[in-house]
């Protein structure tokens, strides 16, 4: 049971199995940081842009993380447009990957929809935001 808050917040996002949505984004954020800071640091030259858009992921998913953690109507809202903002860097990078590969020599964590990770960054947009929407204030 949420214990009681202050007015106009809601319950966190972080509760029964948003717990393991947390924790998934918390890996993503992990991974994603990880990566970017080793294609940065070691090969910057090599595709600037899809380094650049490593590290945007990684922001992303950090943001989405602690948002996705916390309580109030505040979070909830940073959730709503990390995950968004996530699901739209997916499709429109998934694209562009597909379509121009020349733009992107080297991968990233959104390249061909997320291929390289399964397709999780596909799939884990959509159930974040179906995951916010259930748990919204009524």
């Amino acid at each position: 049971m949420a214990e009681p808050s202050e007015r106009g917040t809601r319950r966190t996002a972080a509760t029964g199995p948003g717990r393991i949505l947390v924790a998934v984004y918390g890996i993503f954020a992990l991974a994603a940081t990880s990566r970017a800071a080793v294609q940065i640091s070691t090969k910057w030259h090599e595709a600037p842009l899809a380094y650049t858009l490593s590290a945007l992921a990684a922001v992303i998913y950090i943001v989405a993380t602690v948002a996705l953690a916390r309580r109030g109507e505040g979070s909830f809202r940073l959730a709503v447009a990390a995950i968004g903002i996530e699901l739209l860097g997916v499709l429109v990078v998934g694209t562009l990957s597909v379509f121009d590969q020349e733009a992107f020599p080297d991968a990233t964590v959104w390249s061909g929809y997320g291929e390289g990770y399964l397709f999780i960054p596909l799939v884990l947009p959509v159930i974040g935001l179906l995951w916010l929407r259930r748990t919204a204030r009524r």
